[in-house]
């Protein structure tokens, strides 16, 4: 009789977990509803990032965003949210329909990943991660920063932050510093 309730809870365990990880993605257009309201109730920007599982850059950039020194700098500006896309075909479940779709809106299907927008709490394009000539409007083409680790980068990255939140030099310093220690790949 014991041997049977284990096995029975065994296979129970087994196909909640087997049906869990079957559901369907979020769409992207309901995670980004809920960013700008939890933007708008919060009064700060969102900051969403296209990633995949497998990208080791995009792991770099959320390790750098949620660092100790650095976590509460964001956090306190930005409701952060991320929209997978590009995934490996084991993997293509995990993508949020609508990501790519969104991410070639903002021409950065071609880009690479991760790429970023900033968007206010209504949806209005602030900032990106394309690198432009000074003076270039969000329409121009430019390269994207993907995770900033550059001096290039982190300067880009510096001028999209002061664009986009209430950080102060000595903040901006803190998360240059930490960003600047992140290695190539």
């Amino acid at each position: 009789m014991k041997t049977k309730k284990i096995l029975f809870t065994v296979c129970a365990l087994f196909l909640f977990a087997t049906s869990y990880a079957q559901q369907p993605a979020k769409s992207a257009d309901l995670i980004l509803k809920e960013a700008y309201k939890q933007a708008a109730k919060e009064k700060k920007k969102v900051f969403v990032i296209f990633h995949a599982s497998w990208c080791g850059w995009c792991h770099k950039l959320d390790t750098a965003m949620n660092d100790v020194s650095c976590k509460k700098l964001f956090d306190d500006n930005y409701v952060t949210t991320h929209l997978t896309v590009m995934e490996n075909d084991k993997n293509k479940h995990l993508e949020n329909p609508g990501a790519i779709e969104l991410m070639k809106t903002y021409r950065g299907d071609k880009s690479g990943i991760p790429f970023f927008l900033i968007m206010d709490e209504k949806g209005k394009l602030l900032a990106d991660s394309q690198i432009r000539p000074e003076g270039a409007s969000l329409d121009s083409p430019g390269e994207n920063m993907g995770c900033p680790a550059s001096k290039e980068e982190i300067i880009a990255f510096q001028k999209v932050l002061k664009k986009t939140s209430k950080l102060t030099e000595t903040e901006l310093g803190t998360i240059t510093r930490r960003f600047s220690a992140i290695k190539g790949m």
